[in-house]
């Protein structure tokens, strides 16, 4: 009917094949269709369908539910987790069988080779509990060793010299124990049936999976073996093409004796020995006693006070704080007078990160090894004065960090239950799908953290033996006085902070609901001080500031005239997903939101 209408109301001539053949002529050269295979399809000047209701951008709408939620980076591990929330778990059973099935689903960004941490709120002690759940580097690996392998000055980011232990299966273990309902055992169950059976690879995890195995075998890459990783992960060749079924046969049998036996099994039993024979037989230095060792720890996150809400982060060895730095500094600027996607409020932003990243590079460490002035960072007063240092209307040179008193690619996932316990957990393998190296039959590879020490004498992030390296992974949560309010993370490297600062700023300053604020375009500032993992990259003065294609071209130009210097969108501006608690006239409501910069997805029920 509509259509008969609209045809009948156009002119006869603009029906003619003359008429519509000159307006296909003035169109751009459009192509006519996407070859199977392609990687990409991407043209700047075609942008996404029209939203009836809601932010022009956003990409869908939020779910919502009374019961749980989930969100994760992979459809069958979050439908795994709502299973177990609607089988009678908690949410922190939900997150532990969410972050297994991803070590199947997404390996290029989690795995039993990685760490974890976690925030969560404890219904009933009425609170944010943090779990800390990262391990430290091989005992028996010394300074000297590690120094006669750098490469320019920092430790390579392949290889037996990169594995610190794994800390990821001791925090499901920790969580399971405080705050579990189902058996152990049934938390594996669903990663077990994905394991053998196998499923279809997505579109980013199977590129990411091809392009990492691409780099273990590049000449001079420094991966020992790298035949352990194509049996696991080549599926018989470069890796899976989107679509193809992966399965992983020794991963499953690996989750199997975990089910069976608990988290001691893979720290002092069969499989730690197995981890220890591995190392052995390649010239690694990863031992059986360092994994008997490994106990992650339950700590008190940081909080900060933004606009009326309470952002909470991780101290530990983690950059968590840098998000409640950058929000103290931004606090002392009108942000929505500046205005949504304006060059004044992207400029403030980066400036903000630029100087919470030099404070990054010169303090965060394990606090076990060295003291970190926690407290004076995260201070208002210190922000204050930092904040006193940013000018709207040119960019901070020098930029250094603070003076302390004397005394002084990741995987995101969160999820809720019915009892009002919220969880915001991360976990991760650190740089691509980690060291490249996969010990004998076990189906996981083993994370390259260690490349994140510093090999600069008096740093307190230098690197020791059995001392845990600076971290990226961080978990979100905020809340509203005795309520909890968002779980949620943004994942990937350095992009963590500058991502969560962006979801609470688009949150509290602009007023976008929880699906819109991820979808928001966003920018990704490179090129402050870095007190690991390598040299600071060959950048322009003031860095480099990468922006999403929807940011307004207006802004784009203001901000170059300004003189940053400005970089392609390179697809690093993290991936989103949260979980918000909502509630509607003394009932709970959750609404969960995922993005399009991922394959996953968020439910509810």
């Amino acid at each position: 009917m509509y259509r008969r209408r609209f045809l009948a109301s156009l002119p006869v001539a603009a029906l003619t094949p003359t008429a519509l053949a000159q307006e296909k002529s003035s169109q751009p050269n459009l192509p006519k269709f996407e070859n199977p295979g392609d990687d990409r399809f991407i043209r700047p000047d075609v942008h996404a369908g029209d939203r009836p209701v809601g932010a022009s951008f956003s990409s869908r709408s939020a779910v919502y539910g009374t019961h749980g939620a989930a969100g994760s980076a992979h459809p069958l591990a979050t439908l795994a987790a709502i299973e177990i929330l609607k089988k009678g778990g908690s949410a922190a059973d939900a997150a532990i069988a969410m972050n297994a099935c991803l070590g199947v689903l997404e390996p290029t960004s989690s795995g039993l080779g990685g760490d974890c941490y976690c925030m969560l709120w404890d219904p009933k002690a009425k609170k944010v509990a943090g779990l800390a759940g990262s391990g430290g580097s091989p005992r028996g690996l010394s300074l000297e060793t590690v120094r006669s392998r750098a490469k320019h000055g920092a430790i390579p980011p392949l290889g037996a010299i990169s594995v610190s232990v794994p800390g990821a299966l001791d925090a499901w273990w920790m969580l399971h124990q405080r705050y579990g309902k189902l058996p152990w055992a049934e938390l594996f169950a669903p990663a077990i049936t994905y394991a053998n059976e196998g499923v279809p690879v997505p579109e980013m995890i199977a590129w990411y999976i091809r392009r990492s195995l691409r780099v273990f075998q590049r000449s001079g890459a420094g991966v020992e073996e790298t035949a352990n990783a194509l049996k696991t992960y080549g599926l018989g060749h470069g890796g899976p093409q989107t679509g193809q079924i992966f399965r992983n046969t020794d991963l499953a049998r690996t989750y199997t004796m975990i089910a069976q036996g608990g988290r001691d099994v893979f720290y002092k039993g069969e499989i730690a020995h197995t981890i220890d024979t591995y190392f052995r037989r390649i010239g690694g230095w990863l031992r059986h006693e360092d994994l008997a060792a490994h106990h992650g720890e339950w700590v008190e996150p940081h909080q900060t006070n933004y606009r009326g809400t309470t952002i909470h982060a991780l101290g530990a060895n983690t950059q968590g704080i840098a998000t409640l730095q950058m929000l103290n500094i931004l606090e002392n600027f009108d942000l929505r007078e500046a205005g949504f996607q304006s060059p004044l409020s992207i400029h403030l932003q980066v400036e903000a990160k630029r100087l919470a990243y030099e404070d990054r590079a010169r303090y965060y460490a394990d606090p076990h090894f060295s003291k970190v002035p926690v407290e004076w960072l995260i201070s208002k007063e210190y922000a204050a004065r930092r904040a006193k240092l940013i000018r709207p209307d040119r960019i901070l040179t020098p930029v250094y960090p603070g003076q302390a008193p004397s005394h002084g690619d990741t995987t995101y996932f969160s999820c809720a239950d019915e009892s009002g316990m919220m969880v915001s957990m991360i976990q991760s393998n650190f740089r691509g799908m980690g060291s490249g190296l996969v010990a004998d039959g076990l189906g996981f590879m083993f994370q390259d953290r260690g490349q994140l020490f510093s090999l600069t004498d008096g740093h307190p992030n230098l690197y020791q033996p059995g001392k845990r390296p600076f971290q990226t992974i961080i978990p979100g949560f905020a809340s509203h006085g005795n309520t909890p309010w968002l779980a949620f993370g943004v994942m990937g490297g350095d992009m963590q902070p500058q991502g969560q600062t962006q979801i609470i700023v688009n949150r509290k300053d602009y007023g976008l609901d929880v699906q819109a604020a991820g979808d928001s375009p966003r920018w990704h500032h490179e090129g402050s001080s870095q007190s690991m993992g390598e040299d600071p990259p060959q950048l322009p003065p003031h860095g480099l500031l990468r922006l999403e294609s929807g940011v307004p071209d207006t802004t784009k130009a203001a901000l170059a005239n300004l003189g940053w210097t400005l970089g392609k969108s390179d697809g690093g501006f993290g991936r989103y997903e949260c979980v918000e608690n909502r509630p509607d006239d003394g009932q709970l409501v959750y609404a969960a939101a995922s993005e399009m910069r991922a394959d996953g997805c968020a439910l509810a029920y």
